[in-house]
């Protein structure tokens, strides 16, 4: 596990990416610096596609993908890390929280053990800068909307993941939520220097969260920007 400051400049390398989806192929060959980026878009643009790829939940027809040193995907090699053992943390819209179950049980599937071991991703620091102690005797389903967020995004932490992938985790949420949400998300972006991708339709969250933005359309990266020049005022 590398420590706080490596983790925050890791780079994510996504090269020769092809993914075949419906109506057009995920094209993409970009490198991404920066701790946090968000991934803007239409819906059914590819961008859920491109995490799921980077997850190792899709099989590409061609990509190259480097965290940091280490190779986890290369076609020309026949190179494929197997999910489990990429270290990234996933939240999917969905949240995949498992309703019966309490959250305590969730909160425990796919724990890694070293995290007990790392202070930083143990289970009393992550339910605490989550602010979900009292919540984990309870089972999901008696949960609100922002406490099922917080919990799917505390079990993603504690499989002491290296990259944390986000697909519009407040998508689901009413405007005063989200408003709740964003602050916890900030702290977890402060308290883990995680790298993270972000997939949102907001750019209210972008603006908040992240420090650039992949603009993607149909499959391709149309821009890459920084937040200052994204969130620029045209020029006149």
């Amino acid at each position: 596990m590398p420590d706080a400051a490596n983790q925050a400049n890791m780079k994510l390398l996504l090269k020769n990416i092809r993914l075949p989806v419906t109506g057009f192929d995920v094209m993409v060959d970009v490198e991404l610096p920066q701790q946090v980026t968000a991934i803007f878009g239409p819906s059914g643009a590819g961008k859920t596609s491109l995490l799921d790829l980077i997850a190792g939940l899709r099989r590409p027809q061609s990509a190259f993908i480097q965290l940091q040193d280490d190779v986890l995907v290369d076609t020309n090699r026949r190179i494929s890390v197997p999910s489990q053992l990429r270290h990234i943390g996933y939240v999917p819209q969905d949240l995949a929280l498992f309703p019966h179950l309490s959250v305590r049980q969730n909160l425990l599937y796919g724990h890694k053990q070293e995290s007990e071991t790392n202070p930083v991703f143990s289970f009393d620091h992550v339910t605490e800068v989550l602010a979900i102690q009292t919540l984990t005797q309870r089972r999901v389903t008696d949960l609100s909307g922002g406490e099922k967020q917080r919990v799917a995004l505390a079990r993603a932490l504690l499989s002491c993941p290296r990259l944390l992938l986000l697909d519009e985790p407040l998508a689901n949420l009413d405007a005063g939520l989200k408003a709740k949400i964003i602050p916890y998300l900030a702290r977890i972006k402060e308290e883990f220097h995680l790298p993270m991708l972000y997939i949102t339709h907001d750019r209210m969250e972008v603006v908040a969260l992240c420090d650039e933005v992949l603009e993607m359309s149909r499959g391709r990266i149309i821009r890459q920007s920084s937040i200052p020049d994204w969130n620029a005022p045209p020029a006149i």
